[in-house]
Parts: structure tokens; sequence; C-alpha cells
């Protein structure tokens, strides 16, 4: 064979060789990235389940938790029905500690349910979730369990497949059966099928190419689940590769001949370079010795290589900030209800996997119809912003998202919205409580969306695309979900610690309550007042009038105590007709002073009820005082409550303060006033007038005091429950 034939074999060989291993390496390579690309994002999917199922499992917690507050059965009834109303399960069923059911409210789902605490090997099917309470008596003996139920139908499994973005199956039985499925009827059997033979969290392949991937129960999330993506593998990609193999072999045919004398060296140059490529070096580089089809060759091959290598870089950085912003977020919702920082996390997020500069989150205030800024990233945050103004008000108005540049799309940017040039911004809804009506301001129409979030300047003077839209729609719907739990979790805590009847603290808050304020007053040496407060012969009022009278008159005495404390003050109902008041920096006298006001405000006026004449009604009170009387949380309030048993024996309507201290031992009527605060709060605090510093006034031509203002109780505090409402 003649040199010329020799080369023109070693240049078939060479070009040849190297093809057939691109092909093939390419082949491979894009089979198996789309095989990971469908794991990762399984593995996303099922942490997203997992969170989505642990919302709704603590949501049915505090359910549970606000039920199992009380062991009064009408009251069980009462906040039962307020659960459901309002969302936060489908059921609540209560039992004796023998199993038997004493309440289930209408639309319990039947058993058998997943226990979110104790998943059970049970096969199913589960048509209900459920979180169980033990409820126990005052000395902690087991009285029966609140249960409380969200049905397990297709809406459920629909929003766990919107939220994952992935088809959802939930399993059920023994071999495994589709209780409700997100899969098209096609390919479900082969999903089924795969499911079958997995176990735990595994991953497995359907025959017609799907990544299916099991979720098992575990706590906080008992559901059997299976999730399934396609592979997206490209249909004729190795036919297309074997036809991309045999033109290059006809080529080469061609051009051996003319190029084997002058290809020698490129094409050993390039087999090498191949050869690493092929090997997993994508830094390997070709010279370019000239502008023939060798050089343009070298030049696609470096391209090539260079792309491959910048695209496998920015996939891995990609996937990994991705994993790092979703677990600082999901770390963030399972461990905090604090609103402004979940919002900072979701912002933060949201501006690091879009490249934005900075970004702002705003939630609606339908009582004003404007836009309140909560935080803000990179630029100031927003002010109020109008319903309909500017950018953030016309996404929130009209509900649909935006993004542009500023001076070429518009719109004008109102005064209360940061500057910037570039911006992508999107509303998200959150489901809540209506808000309540304030005067003068006109009720306005149903927002379409009740927050916003904007992004502003992406770095490199880039613009926001589409792709940057359905990223911040995801954190929108997590900062959505994030807001909905927080207010959920605030109306359960609100539950707990208000007593219904009055709207003031219970009998749980006052424990805590006292043994803070103790633990403060020794630590900067001051005084603490308490006031044991019982309304006297009160049994007669509620077997001469009824049950719901004696209720009006404790409604309406919880009133005169907001009249007349302050709003650093803390009032209680103990139970009963047993009321406590805590009076910080406060020594006996001016205990005295507050309750010698309280006499007053209960014995000078009657209590009038719709259907009866007035009732009148005195009080008993025993004062003590934190460290003349006693030194530790429990025994003053003990020897406050000796001290109200003195008060009665002496002869009722009157107080006593407790041995130990300076005792006042007058009685000075004083007039005082029972103005229930204009919002219903029970919220204390008179403004201009020190209730423990007597300061009558009379007013000119007449006799009759001033009554002051005031009102029960200290810091935020719940709105005012009533009874069966």
């Amino acid at each position: 064979m003649t040199l010329r034939g020799r080369l023109t074999a070693a240049f078939l060989a060479v070009v040849l060789g190297p093809v057939l291993l691109g092909a093939m390496f390419v082949g491979g390579t894009v089979a198996a990235v789309g095989r990971d690309r469908a794991a990762d994002r399984l593995g996303v999917a099922a942490t997203a389940v997992r969170s989505s199922v642990s919302s709704l499992c603590q949501q049915l917690q505090a359910a549970a938790d606000a039920v199992a507050v009380t062991t009064d059965p009408v009251r069980q009834t009462d906040v039962a029905s307020q659960v459901v109303a309002r969302g936060l399960a489908s059921g609540v069923v209560v039992e004796r500690a023998d199993g038997v059911p004493t309440l289930r409210t209408p639309g319990s789902p039947e058993r058998p349910w997943a226990d979110c605490a104790q998943p059970t090997a049970e096969p199913g099917p589960f048509v209900g979730l459920a979180v169980r309470i033990e409820a126990r008596d005052a000395a902690g003996a087991p009285l029966g369990s609140v249960w409380a139920t969200h049905d397990l139908d297709a809406t459920t499994v629909g929003r766990l497949a919107g939220a994952t973005g992935t088809a959802v199956t939930l399993l059920g039985g023994s071999p495994p059966v589709a209780v409700h499925s997100t899969e098209s009827p096609g390919t479900l059997p082969a999903v089924l099928a795969a499911a079958a033979g997995m176990s735990g969290d595994a991953l497995g392949e359907t025959t017609d190419g799907r990544v299916v991937r099991r979720v098992a129960p575990a706590p906080g999330q008992p559901l059997p689940l299976v999730l399934s993506v396609p592979t997206g593998q490209l249909q004729g990609l190795y036919a297309l590769l074997v036809c991309a193999v045999v033109l290059a072999a006809l080529f080469a045919v061609c051009a051996a001949w003319w190029l084997a004398r002058s290809t020698t060296r490129p094409l050993a140059e390039l087999a090498g370079a191949a050869d690493r490529a092929a090997g997993g070096d994508l830094a390997a580089r070709v010279p370019v010795r000239g502008q023939d089809e060798v050089g343009r060759l070298s030049v696609a091959f470096n391209r090539m290589t260079r792309e491959t290598q910048a695209y496998v870089r920015a996939l891995t950085t990609s996937r990994d900030q991705l994993r790092g912003h979703l677990a600082v977020l999901g770390d963030t919702l399972s461990s905090t209800h604090d609103l402004p920082r979940i919002l900072e996390v979701i912002l933060e997020t949201a501006r690091a996997a879009t490249g934005a500069s900075g970004g702002v989150v705003l939630l609606l205030d339908a009582a004003t119809g404007t836009l309140v800024g909560q935080c803000g990233l990179g630029v100031e945050a927003a002010g109020r912003v109008p319903l309909g103004a500017g950018l953030l008000g016309g996404v929130a108005a009209t509900g649909v998202p935006r993004r542009g540049r500023v001076e070429r799309d518009g719109p004008p940017l109102s005064p209360f919205e940061p500057a910037c040039r570039t911006y992508v911004a999107v509303p998200f809804n959150v489901a809540g409580p209506p808000t309540e009506p304030v005067p003068g301001v006109q009720p306005l129409e149903p927002p379409t969306a009740s927050g916003v979030l904007a992004l502003y300047d992406r770095l490199g003077n880039d613009e926001f695309d589409d792709a940057d839209v359905i990223t911040l729609r995801t954190f929108a719907g997590q900062a959505a979900v994030a807001v909905d739990n927080v207010r959920v979790h605030q109306e359960a805590q609100r539950l707990s610690l208000t007593d219904p009847l009055t709207g003031l603290w219970n009998y749980r808050y006052l424990r805590e309550s006292i043994r803070r304020e103790v633990e403060r007053a020794s630590r900067f040496g001051r005084m603490l007042a308490v006031l044991a407060l019982d309304l006297d012969r009160f049994k007669e009022v509620n077997d001469t009038h009824g049950h719901a009278a004696g209720d009006a008159v404790l409604v309406e005495f919880a009133r005169r105590i907001r009249g007349v404390v302050r709003e650093v003050d803390l009032a209680f109902r103990q139970g009963g007709e047993e009321f406590v008041v805590l009076l910080p920096e406060t020594d006996a006298e001016g205990a005295a002073i507050v309750a010698r006001r309280l006499g007053s405000a209960v014995r000078d006026e009657t209590f009038d009820l719709d259907d009866a004449d007035g009732i009148a009604v005195t009080v008993s009170i025993g004062i003590a005082v934190f460290p003349s009387h006693a030194a530790t949380a429990q025994a003053v309030l003990d020897a406050a409550d000796d001290a109200l048993y003195a008060a009665k024996a002496a002869g009722r309507d009157g107080f006593r303060v407790a041995p130990g201290g300076e005792p006042v031992m007058a009685e000075i009527p004083v007039a005082a006033a029972a103005v229930t605060p204009a919002d219903n709060q029970p919220r204390a605090g008179g403004s201009g007038l020190d209730l423990r510093r007597p300061a009558e006034q009379s007013q000119a031509g007449g006799s009759k005091p001033i009554r002051p203002a005031g009102g029960a109780s200290s810091g935020t505090q719940p709105p005012r429950q009533t009874r069966g409402g």
C-alpha cells in the first residue's frame, strides 16, 4: 500500500474513531443527564411533598390542640365547629378513653386514617389524614383523645402534584393500587408495576421511560406516595447519531486522499483531544493551524468542548445553589413562625436564584386598600403603595405578573416604590380570615392578590426573562403558604390563651404571666400587686335569673375591669366568677386604690339585662404584694386568695390586704368607668389618667366625677371571643 493509501487509512481511522467515540459519549451523556435530572427533580419533589404534608399535619396539630384545651363538651363542640369552619381541619372526632366517640363533626372522614405522628405498616387505603391529641383532666388522668382529620381526596393529591410539578399517586392495599392519582390513564399501570417492586424511598424506571420514586411513610408524612416524571430523552437520538457517523465516514472517504499528506499532524492533535474529552477532560483544546476543513473542525471541536464544559459547570452550580436555597427555605419554614424572617429568607432565595440586585415583599392591607412593605433586600423597603398605583399596585390589582424595563415598558413608578431600571413582579394569594371593617373607610372590592414579590435590576444589566417569572411564581407560592401558616399558628395560639366568654386571659396564661412578672420584679427590685376578685353571691344570680344572665354579668364585669386598670396591667378569668388582676410596679397602697375603684365600678351601677331589671352585684377583693407578703409566684397568689376569703368573712363588698404589709382598711367610694375600647380588644390603658394616683375632678355645675377610660391587660392580644361565636 502506498503512503497516500496508508495516510488515507490513517485519516479514516483517526477521524472515524473519534466520531464514533464522540457519538457514543454524547448519546450516553445525554441519556445519563436525562436520568440524573429526573432523579434530582424527584428528590426535590419528595422534599416538597414531605414539607407540604408536614405543614398540613402541623395545621391539624394546632386544630386538635385548640379543641383539647377545654374538657367542657359544649365548648369542645363550639371550638370544633370553629376549627372546621375556618378550614383548619375537615373534621374533628372526640373519643372517650374506651374509644367511644363523644363528638364527631359533620363531614368527618371515616377510618382508616393515616396518623401523622405514628405511621403504620397498614397498606390502607387511607381516606383521611389525622392527628391525635390525648386529653387529660387537671390531675393528669387520661380523658380520651381528640382527632383532627383532613380528607384524602383527588383534590388533596392534585394540590401535592401542583406543589411539586410531578405526577403524584396515593397508594393503598397490597399489592398497591392507586387510590387517587394525577397520572394519565396510559402511564398509570406502568407506574404501579414499577412501584410494586420498590420499598422505602427507592428510585425506579418504567418501561415507557418514566422515572419513579416511592415516598415511604415517616413521622410527619404518613402517606404512601409515588412520584414520577418523564426522563426527557430525545426520540430517535441513536438513529440520528448513526446517520451522523455514516455521513462523516462518506465525507472522510471523499476528502481523505486530498487531505492525507496535510492532515497527519492536525489529526493526531484532534485525536488526542478527542480522547481526553471522551475521558472526561472537557478542558481539552485543539490548536487551529489553518482555515481549511481540519482547521474548522478544530474550531468546532474547541467550541463544542468549551460550551459543554460551561454547560456542565452551570448545571452543577445551579443544582448546588438550588439545593442550598431550598434547604435554607425548608429549615426556616419548619423552624419558625416569624413572618418577617420567613419573607426575608424567601426574598433572599429568589434574589439569588434570579441574579437580581434587590427586591421587596409587600402584603395587602385590605382595610385601607394599600400594599404595606414587609421587607427589602438591596433596596429600601417600599412604603404604603395604594392598590392600582404604580408597578406594584397594578400587579396586585390585576393579579398579572409583569417584567420589563421601566423606560421602555413602563409603568411609571409611584413615589413609594424603589427606583429601578429592570423589574419582575409576581402577585400571590393568601387565604385568611376577613379583615374587620374600619369606620369611615369605604370597603374595597375583593382584591385579585393579597401580596406582591418583586425583584429589581438583574446583575449584568440583563433583563428578566420568562424563566425568571416562573421561578418567582414558585417563591411567591412559598410566601403565600408562609403567611397562611403564620396566621393559622397565631389563631391557634389565641384560642389557647384567652377565655372565650369574657375575652380576658385564661388560667393557663395566668400561671405563665405571674411567674414571669415575679421574676421581672425580683430582677429589678420592683413590687408586684396581685388582686384576687370574686363576685359576691353569684350563685344566686344564676339560680334566680339563669345561666345566660350569669354569663352576661361576667362579660359586663370583665368590661368594667378593663375600664379601671392600666394598659400595663394584666387581667385574667381564673374560673367561674373568680378573676385575678396583676399590677406591675405597684405597692399595697396603689393596689388598694385600684381595689376601691373596682368595687365602686361594680357597686355603683347595676348590671342591666335585656329581659330583666338591673341586677345589683358586689365584689370582694383580696390583695397581696410581692415581695412583702410572699416570695414566690404561687405563694403571692395564695396570699391574695387568703385575703379574698378574709374580705368575704368580713361581710363582702370590700377588700382586704394580706397580713404582713401595710393594710389600707378604709373604704372610700370612687366612681370608675367601664368603657369598652373601640376595637373590643382585651387591651388596657387609660391615656392621660394614671389610675394608680386618683385625681378626681368635678365637672362644672355638678357633682358627678369624671370617669377614666381604660382596659384590661397589656401587650398585643388576640381578639375577644364570645360563647358560641
